[in-house]
Parts: C-alpha cells; sequence; structure tokens
C-alpha cells in the first residue's frame, strides 16, 4: 500500500512539475529581443513604454537594449499615467529626463498624445512595449496606434514586443464602437473586449487601413513564445505588475469591462480604494437593497454582497459611500460588460431622481448612445445585445486575420 501510494504521489508530482513548466514557458517579446539583433543592431532606438516593461528575468526594458551591441537607445516615449505607472487617470503628465539613465522622457500624454517630427528627429526605431489589460477603453494601445502614425509618417520602422492579454485571448464581448464616438478611448471599431494582444491589433490597424491617412507603418510584431489564447495572465508564471494606479490585481481586470461604465455616471467605481471597479456606491444607495436586487438578477459568475467605503480620491472623495462589493464565483464564466450594463440599469431604476449621466463620456466607453438610450427609455436590453451579436460576428471575420496565437 505505501509503496502503491509513493508511486502515485510520484506520478502527481511528475504531472504538476509538467504542468508548472508548461504554465512558466511564456516568454515575451522582449524576452525574444537577441533573437531579432539585426532589426535593431546600428539603430538608435525610441522606446514607447512604462514600468510594466520587464523581462522574465526582472529586467527593465532600457538596460536589455543598452547590454546589446551596437544599440543606442535615444530616447523614451511615455503613455497615460506616465513612465512610473503612479498618475492617475486622465491627468497630463510632462516631459522630462530621466533621473538615472539620463535620457529624454516625451510625454504622449501631454501637450501632444503623438510623437512630433522634432521627437523623431534623432530615432530610427520606434519600440512599443506596454503591458494592456484587454478592454477597449486602456488608452496604451491607442498610444501605440498614434506612435505607429508618427512613425509611418517620418520613415521609421515601428516594432511591438508583444505581451499577453490578461483575461485570455477567447473572449469577444460588448458592443462595437460607432465611428463619431471614437476617442483615446477607443479609436477603432473593435468590440470592449477584444480578446487580442498588443501585437495583434497593431497589425489589424496596419492592415485594415484604420491608422489616419491610411499610412501603413514598416510594423514587426516581436511575438512571444508560449502563450495561448485560453490563458489568464497568473497562468504565464509571468509578474503581474499593475499597469495603472486602479488596476492593482487580475481579478480587477476580469470585471473592468463592464464595471468601468461607472465612470460615465455621477456613482463612484470605488477609485481611491483599494478595490476599485470591484466595489461601487454613492452616499443615496442603500446597500443591502441594492445587492438583493442584484443578486436577484444572477448575472453570471457575480454576487454581491453590501458594503461602505469612503473614496480617498474621485467622486465623493471623504464621503462615506453605500453600495456593493462584487464576488467573482467562476472568471470564466464571466460576462463584465453585459453585466455592467445591467447593473447600470439596476441603479438607474431605483434611483431615477438621484442617477446622473455624464452622457458623452458614458457613450464614448460603450462606443454607442444605444446602451443609454435602451436604460432610459425602459428598452430591452436582451434585444439590444442580440443586435450588436450580428456585429461581433462581422468583427470576428476581421479578427481572425491576424490572430497570431494559437488555442
Amino acid at each position: 500500500m505505501l509503496a502503491g501510494h509513493t508511486k502515485a504521489t510520484c506520478i502527481i508530482l511528475s504531472l504538476v512539475a509538467t504542468f508548472s513548466n508548461c504554465q512558466g514557458a511564456v516568454r515575451t517579446g522582449l524576452d525574444r529581443v537577441d533573437a531579432y539583433s539585426e532589426i535593431f543592431r546600428g539603430k538608435r532606438l525610441g522606446i514607447i513604454t512604462n514600468h510594466t516593461a520587464y523581462d522574465s528575468d526582472g529586467t527593465y526594458i532600457v538596460d536589455t537594449f543598452k547590454d546589446m551591441s551596437s544599440v543606442t537607445v535615444a530616447a523614451l516615449f511615455s503613455p497615460e499615467h506616465g513612465l512610473w505607472g503612479a498618475e492617475q487617470a486622465g491627468r497630463k503628465t510632462d516631459s522630462q529626463v530621466h533621473p538615472a539613465y539620463r535620457l529624454p522622457i516625451h510625454s504622449l500624454y501631454g501637450k501632444t498624445r503623438k510623437p512630433t517630427p522634432d521627437m523623431l528627429r534623432d530615432i530610427d526605431v520606434l519600440v512599443f512595449d506596454i503591458q494592456d489589460i484587454g478592454a477597449r477603453f486602456y488608452t496604451y494601445v491607442y498610444t501605440m496606434s498614434l506612435s505607429m502614425e508618427a512613425a509611418a509618417e517620418n520613415g521609421k520602422r515601428f516594432v511591438v514586443l508583444d505581451r499577453p492579454n490578461p483575461i485570455t485571448g477567447h473572449h469577444v464581448r460588448g458592443s462595437i464602437l460607432e465611428a463619431p464616438l471614437a476617442s483615446f478611448v477607443g479609436l477603432y471599431p473593435i468590440p470592449v473586449r477584444h480578446g487580442m494582444t498588443a501585437g495583434e491589433l497593431a497589425n489589424m490597424f496596419n492592415e485594415q487601413g484604420w491608422l489616419a491617412g491610411r499610412v501603413k507603418a514598416d510594423l514587426v510584431v516581436i511575438p512571444m513564445k508560449g502563450w495561448r489564447r485560453g490563458m489568464w495572465y497568473d497562468q504565464t508564471a509571468l509578474r503581474f505588475i499593475k499597469p495603472s494606479p486602479n488596476m492593482p490585481d487580475l481579478e480587477t481586470a476580469a470585471i473592468y469591462p463592464g464595471l468601468c461604465l461607472l465612470e460615465g455616471t455621477n456613482v463612484s467605481e470605488a477609485r481611491g480604494t483599494d478595490k476599485p471597479f470591484r466595489q461601487f456606491g454613492a452616499p443615496w444607495i442603500d446597500s443591502k437593497r441594492l445587492a438583493d436586487r442584484l443578486n436577484k438578477l444572477n448575472l453570471p459568475a457575480m454576487r454581491f454582497e453590501p458594503i461602505q467605503f469612503t473614496p480617498a480620491s474621485s467622486k465623493y472623495k471623504g464621503q462615506a459611500c453605500n453600495g456593493v462589493r462584487i464576488i467573482a464565483t467562476n472568471r470564466d464564466r464571466l460576462e463584465p460588460y453585459y453585466s455592467g450594463i445591467q447593473i447600470v440599469n439596476e441603479i438607474y431604476r431605483m434611483y431615477p431622481d438621484k442617477f446622473e449621466w455624464k452622457i458623452g463620456h458614458f457613450d464614448r466607453l460603450c462606443g454607442t448612445p444605444k446602451v443609454r438610450q435602451a436604460i432610459s427609455s425602459g428598452a430591452s436590453l436582451k434585444k439590444l445585445r442580440e443586435e450588436w451579436q450580428v456585429e461581433l460576428e462581422a468583427f470576428q471575420r476581421i479578427r481572425d486575420k491576424y490572430l497570431i496565437y494559437p488555442d
């Protein structure tokens, strides 16, 4: 019996080791730049990046390229939240000089969101390496696309060092962006949850002719190795670095594609707390009543418990907010965007005299005015969802052409 138990234990340990090795096999584009060294040899690089650009050994992107033979790092470019990822959403940042590397840091979230010809004068190749979160309204991929335009207009090569979509590359959900609502929280006709990596999106933006003036960048995507579409970030063995101040963990990222819609209302999405987007509320909400009503909706893999929180910043700063906390029970079954719409709808129905829209922003986040109009008029949300499914099918036929990684 003991021998059999020992043998079984060995088999289990062997399987665990095999599984762990498989899960830990993901190497990002940054991990693989040595294999593409000819692209960079003798070139002056401008690196569009932030605090997430570390390789699997913990080496920062600037140091990786500084160690490469005949490569010069000439400048850095920073997106929203700044190079160190510490600035709050929407806060503009200034250009500066890096205190350690003594390199210029050109802000792409300040006076301009697109590299200027002057910024690119002493650069041969633009390199993009920033961890995205997998939702249409996360701005890093638009920093990428505007920089691709600048590269095309100024005769510079553009290289994307690819990274995982942390909420998997399987799920494609939500309404498609309508052209009149294009903004920096959504420039192109893609759904809220697109299920693509930054490299795949770059290929799509480039080949579909979506860049301004239909310019086309001299684009190279250095792909990951070992990533499969069904992987969540915590299955990659890569270290999760929160890509912005209010995206602290993978659990938040999983529900963000829906709960971000609260930004377009006067309900707090709990920025300024330790659980942004995982809880929400307002001073005028009855926590228990809201939790009861939301639980009766039986939203996929979501349960709600009444809580109270006091934001240290953003909406209702310093005021006690009554609301609910989301308990996600199965991340693979979550339907965050449609659930987010139903949450907004329920609060609107409960508090028609206190609920307020930030109309422009809500519509931009949804990519369409139809969601707000349906909620305001009491129209069927189910019918609205059925309508955008047709658009999703058309999008997926386009998307399929640009997918790099297997299921």
